[in-house]
């Protein structure tokens, strides 16, 4: 018995966001008249709409990918409109990968132009690689040459991707240097270059925590323009942001919609932004922050694992019970340290909060 290729016929467990979206794109390409980079598959003015949404004359209604200030996402599109490659910035959690993916798939049409970063990415990665087979029985040559992500969007004028640029060893990342700064790719064993062509461009991104790990020489950097993507501002815009991404994945898994699930939702972004800003909400109780980020990311990791427990252990509504185990996890990273802020943190304010006593006692319950 043989199996399909890649499962085709099957239904994969997270589409590309080309393939997730595809309905939109192509309803923003229809209605899409200005004028477009070159091999760029949207203008910069669809490509913002399709991240921040809104609404096209044919009622096709453009959800939103990143809610964040409008400003930050035109910046990185005008970014990659210029021959300038797009560092994206910031603490855990602030959907850098998210943002990078569906700016890639908004222009070229494909997001899986992807190098991985790890401390183990070898220069294979960014440059190319051979087919030893090949290598052996003819000698170097460009049918034996395997390219990278990086190769290939260069020669087809796509957009690549570097996620974790700093979790890269520094030698390696200095390959990009001559990639970005004269749009070629030596490759000495034939003699021959890989130029870019009109389209290319490369996306990155850095966590600003990983500062010491494998900091970008200043040379890389000035190839970069950098855009910082900041934690969400208010705790209704982070609440919005764990709803939608809850949903989307929820749908995913084939777990039941909550609708009854936002008032916890909204007590476990509460319980991450008091503990992550180091004071409570109306700014009246300060409290120590444990080692952990406490991000979005994990906000939404915490409830999507609460939905999941109340629809196979419970009955389908989101409880404080649901979530205690997840929120005790995300912020016990130390257990000797954040074991005590926790508990702090649960006498000091979560005891004393009306409508929370349920929460509290859950929390307790998991708390050893």
């Amino acid at each position: 018995m043989t199996m399909p290729e890649n499962g085709a016929g099957a239904e994969v467990l997270r589409p590309h966001a080309e393939d997730a979206f595809a309905h939109e794109l192509k309803a923003l390409a229809a209605a899409d008249d200005r004028p477009r980079p070159a091999r760029w598959k949207l203008s910069p003015w669809a490509v913002a709409t399709y991240l921040l949404g809104g609404a096209l004359p044919d009622g096709t209604v453009i959800t939103p990918k990143y809610v964040g200030p409008r400003r930050i996402v035109e910046v990185a599109v005008t970014t990659l409109a210029t021959d300038r490659a797009l560092l994206l910035l910031g603490v855990p959690g602030t959907a850098k990968t998210w943002v990078s993916e569906h700016l890639a798939a908004a222009v070229s049409g494909d997001s899986t132009l992807l190098v991985q970063g790890t401390a183990g990415t070898p220069e294979e990665a960014m440059r190319y690689g051979w087919n030893y087979a090949r290598l052996l029985a003819h000698g170097p040559s460009r049918e034996a040459l395997v390219p990278s992500p990086v190769m290939r969007a260069m020669t087809e004028g796509m957009t690549a991707r570097v996620e974790e640029l700093t979790r890269i060893p520094a030698d390696v990342q200095d390959t990009l240097i001559t990639v970005l700064s004269e749009k070629t790719l030596p490759i000495p064993e034939l003699g021959q270059e890989a130029q870019a062509v009109r389209g290319f461009n490369l996306i990155a991104t850095a966590n600003d925590r990983d500062r010491g790990v494998n900091e970008l020489s200043s040379a890389l950097r000035r190839r970069f323009n950098t855009v910082v993507l900041p934690l969400p501002a208010t705790a209704d815009a982070e609440v919005d942001i764990v709803a939608r991404r809850v949903d989307q994945m929820g749908r995913a898994l084939d777990l039941p919609a909550a609708p009854e699930g936002l008032d916890e939702i909204r007590r476990v972004v509460t319980v991450f932004r008091e503990l992550r800003g180091g004071i409570t909400d109306d700014g009246r109780t300060k409290v120590k922050s444990p080692s952990g980020t406490l991000s979005t990311a994990e906000a939404i990791s915490v409830v999507t694992n609460g939905l999941a427990l109340a629809a196979h252990f419970g009955d389908g509504v989101l409880r404080p019970s649901d979530v205690a185990a997840g929120i005790l996890g995300a912020v016990v990273r130390d257990p000797a340290a954040d074991t005590v802020v926790w508990r702090e943190y649960l006498e000091a304010v979560v005891r004393e909060r009306d409508g929370w006593k349920d929460f509290y006692r859950a929390c307790r319950e998991v708390t050893v």
